[in-house]
């Protein structure tokens, strides 16, 4: 197998960004899980290397091959493992997540073909016991990025080359310049009750309106803090409120599956009919993997202008500028609150929880709709503000 060739200097600016920006810097206080695949090692070691230069302590978590993002279980438990196996998860797992202060996720895949494959079922108790442990990395300060890989520029449909350019550029990009288009778009959600987006089927050019209340929560401004490349500004709606119809067009890559063409028909919150032009059954699984699954957690427009090409990966895809994506399953918390720790920040999102506006599921897949020319995406209004791409960044219309 070709292994990836970055230049070193790439790779200390592109950690630099991860732990400093990303993470707010690395102290003596600090023990930092930094879990990626071997594939990923030029970059994972020498963050390793940062974290110790400032006075914290690795945690290296190689993941295996056949392990999806270092799930708490890979595929091999998923396929021959019994439910009650599945159930058995060493203390000790918990004990190293909760150990951790600060974490980053490296992705990319050395061979895909050994996780895919799983049925629903399987996929859905996956996802159910790995639940637990992605709370609690979501509860401290994370960050995810893409290292690539072979595997990944196959999927893609590009040259190896092509594809480290495009994602090593994208990774290495000053993230603080995404930061004031974003806080110009802002306050148009935070003070929004209600989005209405309309989408158009291809079959049969009917328009299709999605509506959902923000009256509960704030606009969060993403340029770098958690996913590295960056650039959305996102937020998560009532998920009771829900209602109408959408049509999803750019394609998006699931544990290795593609899935494309996505139809969601909404009432009173839930998903109540579905259907994708390809990988069907990949959504299928999403979606019937618990009740929050039925639900919508996020609502977000891709605001990065320097990705001009979309690619399946949802780290990617998502960032767009000039796109919009919702997300299936979980709610974040600091959507509704601004520190979730905080003792009022727990007792506000319980309530929500109890009342059903923050949603609670074992997935989080985001999935995207084009708003620039030749998308599917027809209109976004907020409290009757449209909003509008232009040179691929959203504006507020004048």
């Amino acid at each position: 197998m070709r292994e990836p060739s970055i230049r070193r200097e790439d790779l200390e600016t592109w950690a630099g960004y991860l732990l400093d920006h990303s993470l707010g810097g690395i102290t003596s206080k600090d023990r930092v899980m930094i879990k990626g695949e071997r594939i990923a090692w030029p970059l994972m070691e020498i963050l390793e290397r940062r974290v110790v230069e400032g006075g914290g302590i690795p945690d290296v978590y190689v993941v295996a091959p056949n392990n999806e993002r270092g799930r708490v279980w890979s595929a091999a438990m998923a396929r021959w493992g019994s439910p009650e196996q599945v159930e058995r998860i060493p203390e000790w797992h918990r004990l190293r997540y909760e150990s951790m202060t600060k974490y980053v996720e490296v992705l990319g895949a050395e061979d895909p073909e050994s996780f895919m494959g799983l049925t629903a079922e399987q996929a859905q108790r996956l996802a159910a016991a790995d639940k637990p442990f992605s709370s609690i990395r979501l509860s401290k300060p994370w960050v995810i990025t893409l290292y690539p890989t072979p595997a990944a520029a196959a999927m893609e449909g590009m040259d190896l080359e092509e594809y480290i350019q495009f994602i090593v550029q994208a990774s290495t990009s000053d993230p603080t310049e995404l930061r004031r288009a974003e806080e110009a778009i802002a306050p148009v959600i935070d003070e929004g009750r209600e989005i209405r987006i309309e989408t158009e089927h291809p079959a049969d050019h009917r328009k299709l309106q999605l509506t959902m209340d923000l009256a509960p929560s704030r606009a969060v401004l993403s340029y770098g803090l958690r996913n590295f490349p960056d650039g959305e500004v996102f937020t998560s709606p009532d998920a009771r409120s829900v209602s109408g119809e959408i049509f999803v067009d750019l394609p998006v890559n699931y544990g290795g599956n593609d899935i494309q063409a996505i139809y969601l028909r909404f009432e009173g919150g839930r998903i109540v009919e579905y259907s994708a032009g390809t990988g069907m059954e990949h959504l299928t699984a999403i979606i019937e993997t618990d009740d929050g699954s039925h639900r919508l957690g996020e609502v977000a427009l891709g605001m990065n202008p320097g990705l001009d090409r979309v690619l399946k990966h949802p780290l990617f895809v998502e960032k767009v500028g000039g796109t919009l994506h919702i997300a299936i399953g979980a709610s974040y918390e600091e959507c509704y609150v601004e520190d979730p720790s905080s003792d009022e920040g727990k007792a506000r999102v319980h309530e929500l929880e109890e009342s059903g506006i923050l949603n609670r599921s074992a997935q989080h897949v985001d999935i995207v709709t084009d708003f620039r020319p030749g998308g599917c995406g027809r209109s976004v209004t907020i409290d009757g503000i449209r909003l509008v791409p232009r040179n691929r960044v959203w504006i507020r219309e004048a």
